[in-house]
């Protein structure tokens, strides 16, 4: 599913030059054109089985008391049947209902607000930017302010705790599960829509693939860039929003539960609540940046993106503050203390490594990493209409110790929210087992990717830095 984890291969500025040079074509470019037996039943068992996980992982906490072997285990010995657990669900409610529609419907609204924060902190990239050539090479341009998005929600959601007092703090997670229903229903919805739309009215024919193959193209997307008129662009807002400015919210709903039911906010959940802020905040601080990333560079858009982000997202990397509403955990200060530092760290090598290669992009090389002049690798590649671009491989500073060393800075942030919850349970450690999996996998594939796309040249970068995340590892 959708995971945000901003990398693509470590490259600098482009330039374009005449046609028929070297480089990879438009059929290597993004996801891929056939489909291999592998692959297809890959992307069958994600689509019959990632709905039902997002729905066993909440029905073993609200039934459960978040154990994942008992329900498998009275399935099993015939202490209990799935009708049974099926009917003790809450269901969907016309509360869930118009809770859910207007809170998309809001995103919306601050979705299409011109962005004012760039203007009021100068060093903010957001207002009208240019995305990254597609493989049709279509250069898009997009209304960055989802940096304004959070920030007016929140303000709204704090005014509302402490003074108007619409509605309880603890609303979201007491139609919790009402609201996955709504969630898949957006999900599957939008992923039906963009599926039609890309036979019947593209919004760019050049930027399309079909395999041919129903299931592949239904997950991965046939367009690659989506959107209704000029400015709604589905890849941007359903990567953005309505999920990731709704993941902090969903914390504080979560902390606001624990001081209802127990009088207290325990230091886990606050610990849960700040790395995971600082990772929210730092996607909407880049968000500009974010528009040269692989969720927007390479993928298409179909059901992995839209009902992922509608509902994987959402209730699963939320998993640990839900489970510390019916688990309690108080730390000692130095387990607290450690775990904040690893989360830092994380965040520190996440954070770092993005920026050296953002840095080096924007300069085109001229610039300092870590106090001397960076070394690159040059590398060409084709796009669809001809012409040959040219770009540079970073291979200083974090770059020259790991191919994917912000993953690295990812596992080690992921681990710190997981460890915020004690041992007691495996379930909040669900989050770093699917990172792990999800990392490793974008590891390879991103570097199928890159090797597809400029050849030659990425095994001379290969050859250069040798490991994908952990030095002498892997």
């Amino acid at each position: 599913m959708a995971a945000h984890k901003e990398s693509k291969c470590p490259e600098g500025s482009k330039s374009k030059h005449a046609i028929n040079g070297a480089g990879a074509s438009q059929a290597q470019w993004g996801r891929a054109w056939k489909v291999d037996w592998f692959s297809l039943l890959s992307v069958i068992f994600l689509l019959l089985f990632a709905p039902f996980i997002v729905y066993y992982l909440i029905m073993s906490c609200d039934q459960y008391n978040c154990s994942l072997t008992a329900p498998a285990i009275e399935l099993f010995t015939g202490k209990t049947h799935l009708s049974y657990i099926w009917d003790r669900m809450p269901s969907l409610t016309w509360k869930a209902a118009s809770l859910y529609l207007s809170w998309v419907l809001f995103q919306v609204v601050l979705y299409r607000l011109p962005d004012l924060v760039h203007k009021l902190i100068p060093c903010y990239r957001g207002g009208l930017q240019e995305g990254a050539v597609t493989p049709a090479g279509v250069k898009l341009n997009y209304e960055v302010n989802g940096l304004q998005a959070w920030l007016i929600t929140h303000a709204l959601w704090f005014a509302n705790m402490y003074h108007f007092h619409w509605f309880s703090p603890t609303i979201v997670f007491d139609n919790w599960i009402p609201l996955l229903w709504c969630a898949n229903i957006l999900g599957y919805t939008v992923s039906i829509f963009v599926f039609v739309k890309a036979y019947w009215f593209p919004t760019n024919a050049q930027d399309r693939k079909f395999t041919g193959n129903f299931f592949y193209d239904f997950m991965m997307g046939i367009e690659f860039n989506p959107r209704l008129g000029k400015w709604f662009d589905f890849k941007l807002f359903f990567n953005g929003r309505p999920g990731i400015v709704a993941w902090t919210i969903i914390n504080l709903s979560y902390a606001a539960k624990q001081k209802e039911l127990y009088g207290q906010v325990t230091n886990s959940m606050i610990l849960v609540n700040v790395l995971q802020a600082l990772y929210v905040l730092d996607f909407f601080w880049n968000e500009a940046w974010y528009l040269k990333t692989i969720d927007i560079c390479h993928d298409h858009f179909g059901w992995y993106l839209g009902w992922g982000d509608c509902v994987w997202l959402p209730y699963t990397y939320t998993l640990q503050g839900f489970y510390l509403v019916y688990h309690p955990v108080q730390l000692s200060t130095g387990n607290a203390a450690g775990i904040l530092l690893l989360g830092l760290v994380g965040y520190y090598f996440f954070r770092m490594t993005n920026h050296q290669k953002d840095l080096f992009r924007r300069t085109d090389g001229n610039c300092k990493i870590w106090g001397t002049k960076p070394k690159y690798v040059e590398c060409s590649y084709m796009s669809a209409d001809g012409t040959k671009h040219y770009s540079k491989l970073l291979i200083s500073g974090f770059w020259g110790v790991a191919r994917h060393f912000n993953y690295t800075g990812d596992l080690l942030g992921s681990l710190a929210y997981c460890l915020s919850c004690g041992f007691d349970h495996i379930l909040p450690y669900f989050y770093i087992i699917y990172m792990t999996i999800l990392l490793v996998h974008r590891c390879i594939r991103d570097e199928h990717r890159c090797s597809s796309k400029y050849g030659k040249d990425w095994k001379r970068y290969c050859d250069v830095v040798s490991y994908r995340l952990f030095p002498g590892i892997f």
